[in-house]
């Protein structure tokens, strides 16, 4: 595929770091004003993703007169679709105890650990001071979660860790696609299985004694097809033009955004405990990219 103008790609990439953070804050605002549960949520979210992504598909083939359909998914969109679900499932879950930004911190932080090991196993190899980068972001993480007064409960950090880590390996399998958007579609497609298999077969339930509000489900659908459908199309159009580590450290802004709308309107608290591991998760992993860009420009 050939490389994206760099404008394009900062564009894109601008785009999918608005839309991540979104998704943090639309997912806690459903879920803390008790409008829809996570399981609901998670549902609703990849369906409409789906269908977004779908429309879109449809109005591009028609104006390019060509087939809209992704084709027949492969063995590696059914693996992407599973990460993208595994990611997706225990994001929500995680928000029903956590805090916007501790949540979208502790997300971002282990995305970013993900793909720089992934970076290592690809042949990068980080100077001393990338290292030390490496190790103060991993030390505010480890602060963050530490147990004390103002640590986030074990539960949502323990699933937000997880969903971390299933979206850097979602991430870095996008890294390769030759159509963002057929390959965004068929992996939102091939979650719905995965939907209906680990349920939420439990889902059903689940809404039957909790009914969601019309805001609830306003709030999954605009996270599923604008926030994730169109947000990782922009993402995995950007991926390409960017090497592991620089995809790691470029969601950076994702948690800054996602944590001062918290603060600001839902009035969630700005923890001496938080910022502090804020600064080193943050600071640590711009040292990596700033000194990959040294190096690059050397």
């Amino acid at each position: 595929m050939r490389s994206l103008p760099s404008v394009r790609i900062m564009a894109a990439t601008l785009f999918a770091m608005l839309a991540f953070a979104a998704n943090s804050i639309l997912c806690r605002l459903a879920l803390r004003g008790d409008h829809i549960d996570a399981a609901g949520f998670t549902a609703i979210r990849l369906v409409s993703g789906a269908a977004a992504l779908w429309l879109l598909l449809v109005f591009r083939g028609r104006r390019a007169g060509r087939p809209a359909a992704p084709g027949r998914p492969l063995v590696a969109t059914w693996i992407s679709a599973f990460w993208l679900f595994l990611y997706a499932l225990a994001f929500s879950y995680a928000y029903r105890d956590l805090a916007i930004g501790t949540g979208a911190l502790i997300l971002f932080g282990m995305v970013q650990v993900t793909m720089i090991l992934a970076g290592l196993r690809l042949g990068e190899r980080p100077d001393g001071r990338q290292w030390l980068g490496v190790a103060i972001a991993i030390g505010g993480l480890v602060l963050l979660v530490l147990p004390g007064l103002q640590a986030p409960p074990p539960r949502g950090a323990a699933l937000m860790a997880l969903a971390g880590c299933a979206w850097g390996v979602y991430s870095l399998r996008g890294r390769s696609n030759s159509d963002p958007l057929v390959t965004t579609t068929a992996n939102f497609t091939c979650t719905l299985p995965y939907v209906m298999i680990a349920g939420l077969a439990v889902a059903a339930g689940m809404l039957a004694a909790h009914r969601p509000t019309t805001w609830g489900i306003v709030l999954a659908v605009l996270s599923g097809a604008l926030a994730s459908g169109l947000g990782y199309v922009a993402w995995y159009m950007a991926l390409p033009g960017l090497k592991a580590t620089q995809a790691a450290v470029v969601q950076l802004s994702a948690p800054v955004l996602a944590a001062l709308v918290g603060i600001m309107l839902l009035s969630e608290p700005a923890s001496l405990r938080l910022l502090v591991a804020a600064a080193a998760i943050l600071g640590g992993l711009g040292l990596v990219l700033r000194e990959r860009a040294r190096r690059v420009a050397g």
